[in-house]
Parts: C-alpha cells; sequence; structure tokens
C-alpha cells in the first residue's frame, strides 16, 4: 500500500525549504512518494525544489485554486492507495508514517485518518487546527479534543489512544484514494475552511469510518487567533459550516439552521461588545451569502446510506463550554 505525500503550495519557498528536508528524511521511500502541488506560484518554490530535491515529483497546477481546488487538481494525476494532504507549514517527526499505514492495512473500513497536531511555536500544546481529532455539535459547530474555541490544552498523554473522530484536519490528513475519488473530492464552492469538515461528513453518510492515531505525531504553525485583520476567516467559518448542514445533516436540517442562525446572531453581538465589529458584519455577510447559495447547496445533498447517521458528540458545545463551566 503506497502513500502519495501531497504538499501545496503557493509562494512557499521559505516553508518548504524549512520542512521538506525532514519530510523527506522521515518518509521511507519503498513506503511513499512525495509530491509538491504547485498553485500558479510566482516565487522560485519550484526552481529550489527541482535544484536541491530531485525524488520530489512536481506537479503544477495552472491557476492558484486555494486548498479545495487545488488538492482536486493536483490529486487527478496522482496514482497511490492513499493520499497524505500535508500543509507546508507542517514539521514532521521519525515516526510519523508507520502507525498509520499500520491502521489503514488492517482496517478496511476506515478511510480517513488524522495524526496527533502539535504547535510547532509551543511544542509543548495542542494546536488549534485539529489538535487531537475533531467533533461536531449538533447545531454543526465544530471543536477538537485538545481545543475548544480559541482554548487550547497542553498535551500531557491525555489523548494518547486511537480513537474513531468524525472529522480530520486538513493540515494533515490521510484519506483512500478511492474513497476522495469516490466523494468527488473536496467542494471547491467553500473557497476555505471547513471543506474538510464536509468531506468527512460525506464520507461518515457513506458509511465510511474516521480515526485519530496518536503514535503519528506532527507540529504545525498555523494560527488560531481571530483579530480585527481576519475577519474574512469568521465569514467563512460561519457561512461553510451552515452549507454543512444543508449538505449533510439528517432530515431536520431546517430546524438545526434557524438554532444556528439565532445563536450565530447571538455571536455577532458578543463580538460586538468585545470590540471586534469587523466580526459582526463578517456574520451578517456569512448568513446573506448562505441564503444566496442555499438552492445551490441543497441540490449537491446526497441520500445518507449510513444506518447509524447520529454525527454529533453532544448537543450543545457552545452550552457545554460557555454555561455549565
Amino acid at each position: 500500500m503506497k502513500i502519495a505525500i501531497v504538499i501545496l503550495n503557493w509562494n512557499g519557498r521559505d516553508l518548504l525549504e524549512k520542512f521538506l528536508p525532514d519530510i523527506i528524511r522521515y518518509s521511507p521511500t519503498g513506503l511513499s512518494d512525495i509530491y509538491v502541488a504547485d498553485n500558479a506560484s510566482t516565487d522560485d518554490s519550484i526552481a529550489y525544489i527541482k535544484h536541491n530535491y530531485t525524488s520530489v515529483k512536481i506537479i503544477q497546477n495552472k491557476t492558484n485554486g486555494g486548498y479545495a481546488k487545488g488538492y482536486n487538481d493536483a490529486l487527478e494525476h496522482i496514482k497511490a492507495d492513499i493520499y497524505a494532504l500535508v500543509n507546508s507549514d507542517i514539521a514532521v517527526t521519525k515516526n510519523w508514517l508507520i502507525p498509520i499505514h499500520e491502521y489503514f492495512t488492517s482496517h478496511s473500513k476506515t478511510a480517513i485518518i488524522q495524526p496527533k497536531i502539535l504547535d510547532y511555536k509551543q511544542k509543548s500544546h495542542f494546536e488549534y487546527a485539529g489538535a487531537a481529532g475533531g467533533f461536531i455539535d449538533k447545531l454543526g459547530y465544530p471543536y477538537c479534543r485538545g481545543r475548544i474555541f480559541d482554548k487550547l490544552e497542553k498535551d500531557t498523554g491525555q489523548y494518547n489512544d486511537n480513537l474513531p473522530i468524525f472529522w480530520a484536519s486538513g493540515a494533515c490528513l490521510f484519506i483512500r484514494s478511492k474513497v476522495f475519488h469516490e466523494l468527488g473530492g473536496f467542494d471547491t464552492d467553500y473557497f476555505a475552511h471547513q471543506e474538510e469538515i464536509d468531506l468527512c461528513w460525506r464520507a461518515f453518510n457513506t458509511g465510511y469510518n474516521t480515526m485519530y492515531i496518536s503514535e503519528s505525531t506532527v507540529y504545525h504553525v498555523g494560527g488560531a487567533t481571530l483579530n480585527s485583520s481576519y475577519w474574512k476567516k469568521t465569514f467563512l467559518n460561519f457561512r461553510n459550516s451552515l452549507f454543512n448542514l444543508v449538505k449533510n445533516a439528517p432530515k431536520n436540517y431546517i430546524w438545526l439552521i434557524f438554532q444556528r442562525l439565532i445563536l450565530d446572531g447571538i455571536a455577532g453581538i458578543k463580538f460586538l461588545f468585545e470590540g471586534k465589529p469587523l466580526h459582526t458584519w463578517a456574520i451578517i455577510k456569512a448568513h446573506f451569502s448562505f441564503y444566496a447559495h442555499f438552492s445551490k447547496m441543497l441540490k449537491k445533498r446526497k441520500q445518507i446510506t449510513n444506518k447509524q447517521p447520529n454525527y454529533y458528540a453532544t448537543k450543545s458545545i457552545v452550552w457545554n463550554y460557555y454555561v455549565k463551566t
């Protein structure tokens, strides 16, 4: 079973110079091939790879289609059993591939796997994008073990386990190639943020499993804190989370969306009182964009074939986090 490690790059020469050597060093050649999928970079990323790493295969996308389209386009040209979708700001460790390869080999119903993701800048703590595996509540709000909203836990071994999860982080996501193409890849209408949750939810609705494997550890540079200059991230997260409900939630999704719109409004008021009016405006824009795209998302809704479509781990992470605690 061969793994294709695919690093999506856009003008990331500095990141490739920093992190690519360890990916090569810690990825056995008999087990894996390494690709850089370049999203029409204008720096010297490609020249740098060609000059220094002849073993790395290069796929050059004609345009910068972002995360979803970039991977969709690149993976059409890669033959492998497993795709490892790895951000260019991921630092891998010595044993990062073997446990995941072994788990895929012995568990045929497992379609997607995420390793433990720690913070590159504070290595004792979990990182925002994925941490120790992703879950959602009944209303579609995502959270992780080791990270709820903006609160990050220190890694003390509390999540040193192998556990079924609901979604795997796009920062470092392993997926069977057959399943990726069966599901139609990422939804490019998301542009960015939560397209991996949508993909994992569609896999879940089809009856596939997603796992967290703690024996594999990576470090992510990333960035999590919302501030006034990241209002677009708020817009995409709130809008795309609503897209997820329309496309993937069980038949009571209209009632779930109604409740979400109310809670999103409360979140907008909270941002306003915190002195973050751009985030409040981002939520308003997210709702109007959601209304504009509703019929398009509804057409993408598929029949749920999973016989146990209980997708959520808790009814309300907002209630549990802000009220009960």
